[in-house]
């Protein structure tokens, strides 16, 4: 009734409601109570042991690599705010000592990135193809220039474990298998929480080497453990599109830490004879010692690289974040982190010129609607709306303002990575008429490290 929609489900033969409406019916005298696992659905009180061994919500078993919380990140509870007080809450004088703080943790950060739109040719038949719409078509464009920052970086050859956090459909891995053109010994790990339809996991099922999914979320991924891993010890390239928000620290944490450090602690080497191939040898020529001669086995690293398209700020979390050291170093602790990946909105919907009236904000909306998939655009405008800044701020300031967020926040993660031997930078892959979220994250091992 609550649906206004009729039951699909066939009653028995007899009776007029089917078993889930059946207490509807006087003349049965079985009594129907909710499942205690999901009370959306009824089962017959003396069938109750009977559903629980077979129920699709009874807890699964847990796959090897599940670790709970092991990229979880901060364990003292002391510190996570049990209340987030909203920005509209904060008077003229409060806001104002806010802007300053952030303005004097950024100084020394450079405010403009470098320009790296790139493509690549595996990409262009499909670029090119006039039967793609406008939004197939920018999702075409980034994928495109994610390839080639890889390219760029020797991140694309044989050799390799390619893992996509936040795998979604798998579009990514797609195209960088396109790319690679039957590179030996090259595996995928798609990691994706959720279940996902209209995957293209399918059009690699006949393929030599491995295409994996791993349903799992990434603070309890514990890639040591994941068979394919153990067993060949390839060398990782974490990638994602548009991974948000905490996703993102966790990925970083689970690639840097959960991975590497621990694979290091068992000072466990590759077998030399892995390197006799040309092939694989191929796999590590972005290491300046190999260049020069040496044992390659001497400089290996588990990981790689890393190359991460950046998104969602706003849903940012200070207990899964990497950069609290350099939050730290700049006077800035948990409270002025959830301010600013609040204010880190500001920059994708600042620019609405009124922002009181929500017929008004659907509109604008709808010029971003090709990356509804990707963006949780409900939660990205709760601070947009605020009256409260309405003549404390021009749409301007706002949008400098969650510029500025989005980039202490990205640079606390790019101090986080260098500080554990990578080099990292951030730059701009795309256009910000193809995707308003156009910042890329990358990272290799830096020669020191290896």
């Amino acid at each position: 009734e609550r649906k206004k929609r009729f039951c699909k489900m066939i009653p028995a033969q007899g009776r007029r409601f089917c078993g889930e409406h059946g207490d509807q019916e006087e003349e049965n005298d079985r009594k129907r109570i909710p499942c205690p696992l999901d009370p959306k659905h009824t089962v017959y009180e003396d069938q109750l042991q009977k559903h629980l061994k077979k129920c699709n919500s009874r807890e699964k078993p847990k796959p090897a690599y599940f670790v709970q919380d092991i990229n979880a990140g901060l364990k003292d509870a002391t510190e996570i705010l049990d209340e987030q007080l909203p920005i509209s809450s904060l008077s003229k004088e409060e806001l104002e000592d806010l802007i300053r703080k952030l303005k004097k943790a950024s100084n020394g950060i450079k405010p403009i990135l470098k320009d790296q739109k790139l493509s690549h040719q595996a990409l262009q038949e499909a670029l090119n193809d006039p039967k793609n719409g406008e939004s197939a078509l920018k999702h075409l464009k980034q994928q495109a220039s994610i390839l080639g920052n890889m390219e760029k970086l020797q991140l694309l050859g044989p050799g390799r474990c390619f893992i996509e956090f936040g795998a979604g459909r798998g579009k990514l891995s797609h195209w960088v298998d396109i790319a690679l053109q039957d590179a030996a010994n090259v595996h995928f790990l798609l990691v994706e929480r959720a279940t996902t339809r209209f995957k293209v996991d399918g059009k690699h099922r006949k393929r030599d080497y491995i295409f994996e999914r791993l349903q799992v979320d990434i603070q309890h991924l514990c890639l040591n453990k994941v068979p394919i891993l153990e067993k060949e010890k390839l060398p990782v390239v974490g990638i994602g599109k548009h991974l948000c928000g905490a996703a993102t620290d966790l990925a970083l944490r689970c690639l840097v830490e959960s991975y590497a450090t621990q694979y290091d602690e068992r000072n466990e080497e590759p077998s030399p004879k892995r390197f006799k191939s040309d092939k694989t040898d191929l796999a590590f020529n972005n290491s300046a010692d190999e260049r020069s001669g040496k044992n390659v086995s001497e400089n290996w690293n588990p990981v790689a690289g890393i190359v991460i398209a950046l998104c969602c700020h706003h849903r940012c979390q200070w207990k899964h974040y990497v950069g609290q050291e350099f939050f730290r170093t700049v006077g800035l602790g948990p409270v002025e982190f959830n301010y600013f990946q609040r204010m880190t909105s500001w920059a994708t919907c600042g620019m609405q010129e009124t922002i009181t009236e929500a017929s008004t904000i659907d509109a604008k909306s709808k010029d971003r609607s090709s990356d509804t998939e990707e963006h949780d655009q409900v939660n990205n405008r709760i601070e947009c709306s605020s009256d409260s800044l309405q003549g404390l701020l021009t749409v301007e300031e706002r949008k400098q303002i969650g510029r500025l967020c989005k980039l202490l926040i990205d640079q606390g993660r790019i101090k986080y990575l260098q500080q554990r031997g990578y080099n990292a930078a951030l730059q701009y892959y795309t256009d910000s008429t193809v995707s308003l979220e156009n910042v890329l994250l990358t990272a290799v091992p830096s020669q020191s490290s290896v």
